[in-house]
This record gives C-alpha cells, sequence and structure tokens, in this order.
C-alpha cells in the first residue's frame, strides 16, 4: 500500500461550487440546535469555556442551565462528567485543540472511560483558527479522539449536517466529540444522500477512483475534483466520512473493491485521522488497493493567515488531489 501526503502548493484555494449564500457556519448551526434541545429536554446543560459563542439573550428559560466555567479546560470536562453521572446530558463548548490535548487527561478518564453522555462540541477544528496561529491548530484531534474508547467521532461538512448530527449525537448513550469549524461553508447540494452516524454519505458515484473527505473544505474540494476529472473521463466517486468513529468499513471495502484507488482528503496531520483509519481496513482487507493521503505533511502549520489561504499553503487543494488521482491511475 502506498500512502504519501501534501506538500505545500501554490494552487487555488478550495472553492465551492454551490450558491454561496447558503453558507453557514456549523458552530452557529450547532448553538441554535442546542438551544431548541434545551428548551425541550431539562436533562441538557450547556457547559462553556468563555468562548463567545452563546449569549444570554439566546437562553430565555434555560438559561440556568447554561455555565460559564471560563478558560479551564480540564475542569470543563470533570464537571461535565460529574452531570453527565448525575443524569444530566452535557454539552461541552471549547475549541479543538483545547479539548484534545490541554483537557485529554479528563476527557480520557473522567468521560470515555466511565462511557458519559458528554458531547463535546468543538469548534475551530483543523486550521479554522488559522489566525490566531500554530497553537490554536487543531490538527491532531480525530487522531487522538478516535483511539478513545467509547468515543464517536463526528465532522459535519455543513450547516444542515451539523443540524442532524447535533440531533442524533443527543440521543447516544455515550460521548460525542462533534469538531466543527470556525466560518461559514456553503451547503452541499439538497439532492444528497441524507447524513446518518456511521455511514458514509455518498456525494458522486464513479467507477475509476473513490475520493473520501471528511469535513467541510475538504468535502468541497473533493467535489470539486471529482468534477474537474469528470472533464478528462476520470470518473471519480465521493464519499463524505462524516463519521470518522465509528467508521463505515463496508463503504471503505466497496470503494477499495470497485475502484482502482482510494484517496482520502482531510484537514489533519495524515498520522492518525482519516486516512490512517481508511489505510487500516484497506490493510486488513488485503486487497491490491492503493491510497493516497491528501493530509498536512508532518510538520507545524507555521504563520497565520486566513483559513482558505492556509489550506492552500498546505496541499488540501483540488489541484493536489488531481495530482495524486493522475499519478495512483498511471
Amino acid at each position: 500500500m502506498s500512502v504519501v501526503t501534501a506538500e505545500p502548493t501554490a494552487s487555488a484555494e478550495p472553492t465551492a461550487s454551490t450558491d454561496p449564500t447558503e453558507a453557514r457556519a456549523g458552530r452557529e448551526v450547532y448553538r441554535d440546535v442546542l438551544v431548541e434541545l434545551m428548551g425541550r429536554d431539562e436533562r441538557h446543560v450547556c457547559l462553556d469555556s468563555d468562548t463567545g459563542l452563546f449569549s444570554a439573550a439566546a437562553w430565555g428559560e434555560s438559561a440556568p442551565r447554561y455555565l460559564n466555567l471560563g478558560i479551564a479546560e480540564q475542569n470543563l470536562m470533570g464537571v461535565a462528567a460529574g452531570l453527565a453521572r448525575s443524569g444530566r446530558i452535557p454539552f461541552v463548548n471549547t475549541m479543538a485543540t483545547f479539548a484534545a490535548t490541554r483537557a485529554l487527561e479528563a476527557v480520557k478518564l473522567d468521560i470515555a472511560w466511565n462511557d458519559l453522555p458528554v458531547r463535546i462540541a468543538a469548534t475551530h477544528g483543523g486550521l479554522s483558527a488559522g489566525h490566531l496561529g500554530s497553537t490554536h491548530h487543531a490538527l491532531e484531534d480525530l487522531g487522538v479522539m478516535r483511539m478513545l474508547p467509547n468515543m464517536t467521532v463526528l465532522v459535519p461538512a455543513d450547516g444542515p449536517a451539523t443540524d442532524t448530527l447535533v440531533r442524533a449525537a443527543a440521543e447516544l448513550p455515550g460521548p460525542v466529540y462533534l469538531r466543527l469549524g470556525r466560518g461559514a461553508t456553503p451547503s452541499l447540494p439538497p439532492e444528497a444522500e441524507p447524513v446518518r452516524i456511521g455511514v458514509a454519505q455518498g456525494l458522486r458515484r464513479g467507477t475509476d477512483v473513490t475520493l473520501i473527505a471528511t469535513g467541510p473544505h475538504p468535502v468541497l474540494t473533493a467535489v470539486e475534483t471529482a468534477d474537474e476529472l469528470a472533464r478528462d473521463g476520470i470518473d471519480a466517486a465521493v464519499l463524505n466520512m462524516h463519521t470518522v468513529k465509528p467508521l463505515d468499513r463496508e463503504a471503505i471495502v466497496e470503494a477499495a473493491t470497485r475502484t482502482r484507488g482510494i484517496v482520502t482528503v482531510e484537514e489533519h496531520w495524515a498520522a492518525g485521522g482519516l486516512g490512517s483509519a481508511v489505510a487500516e481496513v484497506v490493510a486488513e482487507l488485503g486487497v491490491a488497493c492503493p491510497v493516497r493521503r491528501v493530509a498536512v505533511a508532518d510538520r507545524f502549520a507555521a504563520g497565520t493567515g486566513g483559513h482558505r489561504h492556509l489550506l492552500a499553503r498546505n496541499g488540501i487543494s483540488a489541484a493536489t488531489v488531481t495530482g495524486h488521482v493522475r499519478r495512483l491511475l498511471a
């Protein structure tokens, strides 16, 4: 099996083929859905780490169940675990890099080990906090969280998917890690398959190669790449792997056996993320299916800048994916 990471490229930034007026930030959709859920079920509690996403005006009668614990992420997770043990269903809000690194011990031992129904809503995933520099990049979180037993890992690709996955996550018996970006991204075409936890969303059928992506910009990049490849007679299937754990192994097996190769696209370091998870399944399957991983190379993404700028600078682009597909098929 061959696995290759993306190198920096000067290619154009990812673009979307859908109407930009439909764009909405996943974290804002999450906030609105949570307010609705809290109005319906008194077990739901919102714990915040001073993210600024919530305001007192949004809560109404639910305000007593909104607790801002300040910038104290480990304490945040411990309090959430205690509330969950007491019969509550906490939604915890913090930045992705802090949830996956600073508070990891508490997530592992207080929440995952006890299999408690805590929903960790991690905003600013990937490079979306690029304006704050490397300290706020979250390029390890999917690998960290998918390794924890009992943890469900969700990465919605747009606003409607965020709405669906937040509601579905609220019903799960165990812990959930929900990775959200910072800014608005266009919605996927409405005719796409429904979003269901644990089931890859098919966005395009194809017979030559399968593009498997997770997260808003990687999924849009995969769709854009498939459109470009189609103009050259290359038939690319596209899967939105919005659930990184539990992984849809059946979809990966089908891709490995029915197409000539797989290219994964993610906003994450290559080690441990979606690409690693897909490669593990293909390796265990024992079929001759090459896998290429388009991800951030094994180094810190230095510098500050806008989200799209950093994505392009680190090779998360249609040009990078297209190059891998052509080399794979050759």
